[in-house]
């Protein structure tokens, strides 16, 4: 099994973190994996995207054009990776962001509407969380375990009493997740 990812949307949806926790929790089934960044010099508001490749055998490298599943928070992303994404594929969006949607007819497309969930939560930063278990639902690469091993890697100690309520939105995702 060998899954080539691509996450893009604005800084600050948390689209670093869901690509680091991935790469973790691949990390923790002792598979191996890539995890490339690439944003802009905003902090918050400029593009940023993440590469990750979770595999069973080497992977040769972490530089790739075509995508076996993106998940799109933007319209930016939507129209910079939508032709990039291998027929047979899978885009994930969350329609809040997207003025445009996707329209290609050779690829699974799924709509999940996180923004919305994480609002009814009380917990706007739960948008990746929920986001990330609409991934797992449709392409489970990694187990939720692992991805609770992997925040707690990834979050510091002191907020390490918000995974459970990322647990919920992970779960909150898994079912919110439909296909276009």
């Amino acid at each position: 099994m060998k899954a080539e990812i691509i996450i893009s949307g604005f800084g600050g949806q948390g689209v670093l973190s869901m690509g680091k926790i991935l790469a973790y929790s691949g990390l923790m089934e002792d598979k191996e994996v890539t995890w490339m960044p690439a944003y802009g010099p905003e902090q918050r508001g400029g593009t940023a995207n993440v590469t990750v490749i979770v595999s069973d055998d080497k992977i040769s490298s972490p530089i790739i054009s075509k995508y076996d599943a993106a998940i799109i928070l933007n319209q930016p992303s939507l129209d910079k990776f939508e032709s990039k994404i291998k027929p047979g594929g899978i885009l994930i969006y969350d329609s809040y962001g997207i003025i445009n949607p996707p329209t290609r007819k050779d690829i699974k497309i799924y709509s999940i509407n996180a923004m919305d969930a994480a609002n009814e939560m009380g917990n706007p930063k739960a948008f990746n969380m929920i986001v990330l278990g609409g991934l797992l639902k449709i392409l489970p690469i990694v187990t939720i375990d692992n991805v609770l091993k992997g925040l707690k890697k990834t979050l510091p100690a002191r907020h390490h009493s918000l995974i459970p309520m990322n647990e919920e939105a992970i779960k909150k995702g898994m079912e919110l997740i439909k296909e276009i």
